[in-house]
């Protein structure tokens, strides 16, 4: 059993999202840089009168009615859309595999796509929040750069190889795409004066780290007294709630007539079942049996020796 803690960093990330969208918007840095420049000015009166003299070297733009373009809208991308329309933005969203849970956080205001060229086309700021999968690997590269709204801002704090680095470098020498911001340096892109990257910081905050570690810890303690599967990158999701007498774990691979065989085993121990769920992913299947009876060594030894199952734990109410 291997779980994860999706959406635990989301605010962490959500952060970094909009401090990317400010400095890509506003030449902080450089009018940070140059004011240090100055260090050996000690005159005040003078020091004033160059700065107010040069500030129009580092104008930026205001966020307030540009228009953000949210590639995928789960637990982060859905935070970032909101954020987008508190600071004044219109905000687009599209997200093929938009799940049940993830669509109730979407604010209404967002305008959903139905494909993404023409996300591109409208947004002046185009975010990513997908997960690296071999169809979103290159999602970003020659073709879908040429859709893009000349000049706009990518940011990238989802994974690398979303984007192709080399088609992004023909983009960014164009003009196609204005800045690219993201959290994955990449050689080519670290001395651009139009590429800002960090060094991996989504989630380095102790607020981030406490709450994956608190989430994955919630999860064992679930997964240890109730049986109940939450957020698992090998095992199928399973939630049966309390338990009501007894419960059998039971992990088997996935294949014909395994639920027939243990509902069986149990009707000929005249054992009644008070609830029961099955759910399967890939090549593992797992149940969760509640039962009325104490379920003793024979019970579990003849649900062991059905073929294809893996193992069995016996869980009782606390």
């Amino acid at each position: 059993m291997v779980f994860n803690t999706p959406g635990a960093n989301a605010n962490s990330v959500k952060e970094l999202v909009l401090t990317a969208l400010l400095l890509s918007s506003r030449d902080v840095f450089g009018g940070i840089n140059y004011v240090r420049s100055l260090v050996n000015i000690d005159d005040e009166g003078k020091l004033n009168k160059l700065v107010e003299a040069e500030k129009k070297r580092f104008k930026g733009r205001e966020l307030v009615g540009k228009t953000l373009g949210v590639v995928g809208l789960g637990a982060i991308g859905s935070m970032v859309a909101r954020a987008g329309l508190d600071m004044g933005m219109h905000v687009l969203g599209y997200d093929p595999a938009l799940s049940v849970d993830a669509a109730w956080r979407i604010p209404a205001e967002v305008s959903r796509m139905q494909d993404l060229p023409s996300l591109f086309a409208q947004a002046d700021y185009v975010t990513l929040h997908v997960p690296l999968l071999p169809a979103t690997e290159a999602m970003v590269n020659a073709e879908s750069l040429q859709a893009f709204k000349p000049g706009s801002v990518l940011l990238n704090f989802a994974r690398q190889p979303i984007v192709d680095s080399n088609a992004l470098t023909a983009a960014l020498d164009s003009g196609q795409v204005g800045k690219y911001v993201a959290d994955f340096p990449v050689p080519g892109l670290l001395d651009r004066d139009n590429v800002m990257l960090t060094p991996h910081l989504g989630a380095s905050t102790e607020e981030a780290e406490e709450n994956c570690a608190v989430m994955a810890a919630d999860q064992l303690i679930r997964f240890l007294q109730t049986g109940s599967i939450v957020n698992s990158v090998n095992f199928p999701m399973v939630s049966l709630g309390q338990i009501e007498g007894y419960r059998l774990a039971v992990t088997n691979k996935n294949v014909p007539g395994m639920l027939g065989q243990m509902t069986s085993v149990l009707a000929d121990r005249n054992i009644n079942v008070i609830d029961l769920l099955n759910k399967s992913r890939d090549d593992i299947a797992y149940n969760l049996i509640d039962v009325a009876e104490v379920p003793d060594q024979g019970l579990i030894d003849a649900i062991c020796a059905i073929d294809s199952v893996i193992s069995v734990r016996v869980l009782r109410e606390s």
